[in-house]
């Protein structure tokens, strides 16, 4: 339904920046540096887990648009966001929410240049990051020979949903690990400036691996092509797959609103490149996103979040088969 959505309003907005629509970010050129723009909508219905603190709720709206700056290699120059808001909501919260945002600008250093605020039926932020670049990233330029790289690890965000909705019981250092992921992500700021001298495409993981991998070859026109066993996935996400009964590697392949970065850079280059990362495949020629698993090579399930889907079970469908 999402996709259907996009697609719709695709045909009728015939003008657009000098980087079409279809990346984590839209830039338009202004002299020698790429001027960036992203939007992204924090709703509490669907974004926000019942033990999400309203301080938690505001930094990640910060977070989420500074994230997909981050991944057109851009530096975050500016904030606005429109807010709006039911006429029941607990004023105590709405200020929880709003030192959120104070706290991820501060951590960011980010200016707030504009607000807005609305009655709405449910809590809803609507969050603007600006960048700027001399040489900017996008998900369509990946290469034959490049290398598929991941920032940090995959899967704690997801795990960290299952363990809270299933109350599966793991030691309490195990609930912060994934905790911290699920509620407190950052987005790879610095990473995505240096990968910006360096890397031939990116993308932010805000619906899952699965789905960003199969965008990057999409848009690229390339066949990726990853190793399950590289894949960076902690003991804590694989304590919580095994006590449900479930895939690891699927469950980190679904693991949306991690905000670290997919990249794809030139082997030659790699030794030149200061942000730490974990290698999971390769780019070739062809097209396609594939994973190998015990030896055997197959097409990459599409996995992870979808808005307009209803619920976890229908979003992460090949996990509850």
């Amino acid at each position: 339904m999402e996709r259907k959505i996009i697609d719709l309003f695709m045909k009728h907005l015939r003008i657009q920046g000098d980087l079409p629509l279809g990346d984590d970010a839209g830039a338009i050129k202004l002299g020698n540096e790429w001027f960036v723009a992203t939007n992204d909508m924090l709703v509490r219905k669907t974004d926000v887990p019942d033990i999400m603190t309203p301080e938690q709720v505001g930094f990640k709206a910060v977070t989420m648009n500074v994230s997909d700056v981050a991944a057109m290699g851009a530096r975050p120059v500016g904030f606005l966001f429109s807010l709006g808001v039911p006429g029941d909501i607990d004023m105590d919260y709405l200020e929880g929410v709003a030192r959120g945002i104070g706290n991820a600008l501060e951590f960011y250093d980010l200016p707030v240049l504009s607000a807005d605020t609305n009655e709405a039926d449910d809590l809803i932020i609507d969050g603007i990051a600006l960048g700027r670049t001399g040489r900017l990233l996008t998900r369509s330029g990946a290469k034959p020979g490049d290398l598929v790289c991941v920032t940090g690890d995959i899967g704690r965000a997801l795990a960290g949903l299952l363990l809270w909705k299933h109350g599966v019981d793991v030691p309490e250092k195990t609930r912060e690990t994934l905790y911290e992921k699920l509620l407190e992500p950052r987005a790879r700021v610095q990473e995505g400036i240096e990968l910006g001298r360096l890397a031939n495409a990116a993308i932010d993981v805000s619906d899952g691996p699965s789905k960003e991998l199969h965008l990057l070859a999409r848009m690229s026109g390339v066949r990726i092509e990853v190793d399950a066993q590289k894949l960076p996935i902690r003991e804590e996400v694989r304590a919580v797959a095994e006590a449900l009964g479930l895939n690891p590697i699927e469950m980190a392949l679904a693991s949306g609103e991690e905000f670290e970065l997919i990249f794809t850079i030139p082997e030659s280059l790699l030794d030149e490149c200061p942000v730490r990362c974990t290698i999971i495949g390769r780019v070739l020629e062809g097209a396609g996103a594939y994973i190998t698993i015990d030896g055997k090579r197959q097409e990459m399930p599409v996995l992870g979040w979808e808005h307009l889907n209803r619920g976890v079970k229908e979003t992460y469908r090949v996990l509850f088969r």
